[in-house]
């Protein structure tokens, strides 16, 4: 199946020298919702916008939904709705009125019904002879995903969405999201929350120093490079690990209360029946026991910092 949004080889130096994208190739497929992850200065933003047609790329192409984003960019930029992180509307304006000419922008005939549906979907439809200035900041957030949604694009960008925005909002903009690809939209988000990537996407790509270090299926990623951790809750605290266990994965936490085994759950051998005999050979006993899979906090940290 041919991608929705295809980067190749794009490049980005901007005018001090600086470096922003080396040589990025990224595919994403139709239907998807990837996310992309990377620390401050990374990439993100300047890639989100070069897809969108706000910067020009110095080098390399990028089309989106089969049009290229520089030549034929009003076609481009039409399949595209884009939700940046910054809140900027008309605070004077109604949010019917708003949302509305946002579609106008774009050269789309009125539509009510359709702008209707998306205030109903984000649950604006109350809110929709308000003016933008009387909103919380969750509901201006919303508005700003209405006026991405009002032209009917493929395509959604949401950069950082529930920044700021209280637990029981970011979850219910996560139920919309995933209505989003249900309905066909394909969304690729940017987040300083991993468990948002973690609970949501279908793909994570990670971008570091301007390149792609990773674009992976999210449960291929998680079994790949995702550790288990045996955690033993010890009988009787103990100061150090014997000599005997130093070639092990090993670590002591809680003040020497706990004894933590890290392995990879895929190998054949865990080592776990060894380790378990070692300890009873020592009269290192346990009371308790629990194992735990490496979160995509911990591989994303891993993977930035294995990076030169």
């Amino acid at each position: 199946m041919q991608p929705i949004i295809s980067v190749k080889r794009l490049t980005k130096t901007y005018a001090s020298g600086f470096h922003a994208l080396k040589g990025i190739d990224l595919d994403i497929h139709r239907g998807d919702i990837f996310a992309l992850l990377g620390p401050n200065g990374a990439g993100k933003t300047t890639l989100i916008n070069i897809i969108c047609g706000i910067v020009n790329p110095s080098e390399g192409s990028v089309t989106a939904d089969g049009h290229d984003v520089v030549r034929d960019y009003r076609a481009a930029r039409s399949r595209i709705g884009l939700v940046p992180q910054e809140l900027s509307t008309d605070a004077f304006e109604t949010v019917w009125d708003t949302v509305s000419f946002s579609r106008g922008i774009f050269g789309k005939a009125p539509h009510p019904a359709h702008i209707e549906k998306v205030l109903r979907d984000l649950s604006l439809w109350d809110k929709r002879n308000s003016r933008i200035r009387e909103l919380s900041g969750g509901m201006k957030r919303r508005v700003m995903i209405a006026k991405a949604l009002s032209h009917e694009p493929s395509i959604l960008f949401l950069d950082e969405p529930t920044a700021g925005v209280d637990v029981e909002l970011r979850r219910d903009m996560w139920k919309m999201v995933r209505g989003l690809r249900d309905s066909g939209v394909t969304i690729i988000l940017t987040t300083h929350y991993i468990e948002e990537a973690e609970e949501m996407a279908d793909r994570i790509g990670v971008i570091n120093k301007g390149e792609i270090i990773l674009v992976e299926d999210k449960s291929v990623l998680m079994q790949k490079l995702g550790k288990k951790q045996l955690k033993l809750h010890l009988q009787h605290p103990l100061s150090r690990i014997p000599e005997e266990l130093a070639g092990r994965e090993l670590a002591l936490a809680a003040d020497g209360n706990e004894l933590i085994y890290t392995f990879d759950a895929q190998s054949e051998q865990t080592g776990i029946a060894d380790l378990l005999r070692q300890l009873g050979e020592h009269g290192i006993d346990f009371k308790d026991l629990q194992s735990s899979q490496s979160s995509l906090e911990d591989i994303f940290v891993n993977l930035v910092r294995a990076q030169p």
